[in-house]
């Protein structure tokens, strides 16, 4: 573990990737090339070696908390004499282009390989965006990730059913092609024994109110919380190039929004997308996203080629 060089305390352990992979200890890897090659992202070249020296070990203390979890909830439901059993909630934000969702997807195939929690369900807070019409009527289009675009209600209604141990718990479905919700396509939900929650802005506890009232954040349901840092200047080159790859694939879909964007010359995509990261995607950050990062109980922090360099874990 690597000693703090800031004379202020600080509230984490900060470990260099070498000393976090020495906490893997003899957890087995589960996951082949075959399996990365289905769950890594468009331009993120994750490979095994990431997963053994970060992500093993993540999934080794997850299952530890996991495990104590269980056992409160076990001595709480024998108190109460009831058999209701609420799932083990992981929150993982960061910005947008920064690996969110290939780290979820890659905690969500290590976790349910592990014994005691086979069960593991993923969803993202896309889903409780506000539709297209609903932010064009409110002129919240070019703030689409903001905290105001989103259905905060209906997000707090789905994480207290889903803690509540309710069945078939409905998500909204989103397409990232048609950039929209889709209407009456919902994902379900039903009594995980773990549930990831990801999204931008997950760790948010609200703008300070002029008169003091209580209030529930979606962070008050997480049993555990990950961010996901990188400098703004090479999440900035990030996104750049997923816009480059996405203009090659997924933009020449008929349907697709940014079908408008499929035919720009490179020189033209780099422009645009860098007017949309200026204008949309770093004042998000900037303002929303990075001043969560220090509720986070996980930072995975990374570095060129999208490589975990540092991890620091909040003290008990």
């Amino acid at each position: 573990m690597s000693s703090e060089t800031s004379a202020a305390p600080s509230r984490y352990l900060q470990f260099t990737r070498a000393e976090w992979a020495t906490l893997r200890a003899d957890a087995p890897l589960t996951l082949g090339e075959h399996d990365l090659a289905r769950i890594r992202g468009l331009n993120e070249s994750v490979a095994l070696d990431e997963v053994v020296d970060i992500y093993l070990p993540l999934a080794r203390l997850l299952d530890l908390h996991i495990g104590a979890s269980q056992v409160l909830h076990r001595a709480t439901a024998t108190f109460l004499n009831a058999t209701t059993t609420a799932p083990y909630v992981i929150g993982l934000a960061g910005s947008v282009a920064v690996g969110k969702s290939t780290t979820a997807r890659i905690l969500r195939e290590l976790l349910s390989r592990w014994p005691g929690h086979p069960r593991v369900d993923l969803v993202t807070t896309d889903g409780f965006l506000y539709p297209t019409l609903v932010l064009t009527e409110r002129g919240l289009m070019h703030r689409k990730g903001f905290p105001d675009s989103y259905d905060v209600r209906a997000l707090l209604q789905f994480l207290a059913s889903v803690k509540a141990g309710q069945r078939k718990v409905a998500v909204p479905t989103y397409s990232h092609i048609t950039y929209d919700i889709q209407p009456d396509e919902f994902t379900i939900v039903d009594q995980p024994d773990v549930l990831i929650v990801e999204g931008l802005n997950i760790l948010q506890a609200g703008a300070r109110q002029p008169v003091p009232r209580p209030q529930v954040f979606a962070s008050d349901f997480f049993d555990f919380t990950i961010y996901i840092d990188a400098d703004t200047a090479l999440i900035r080159e990030w996104y750049i190039e997923r816009f480059l790859m996405l203009r090659e694939t997924a933009f020449r879909d008929p349907s697709s929004y940014f079908r408008k964007y499929a035919d720009l010359s490179d020189e033209e995509a780099r422009r645009e997308a860098a007017r949309i990261w200026h204008d949309i995607n770093e004042p998000n950050l900037v303002e929303n996203i990075l001043p969560t990062r220090g509720r986070a109980h996980l930072i995975l922090e990374k570095g060129r080629g999208q490589k975990v360099e540092r991890v620091r874990l909040r003290k008990l």
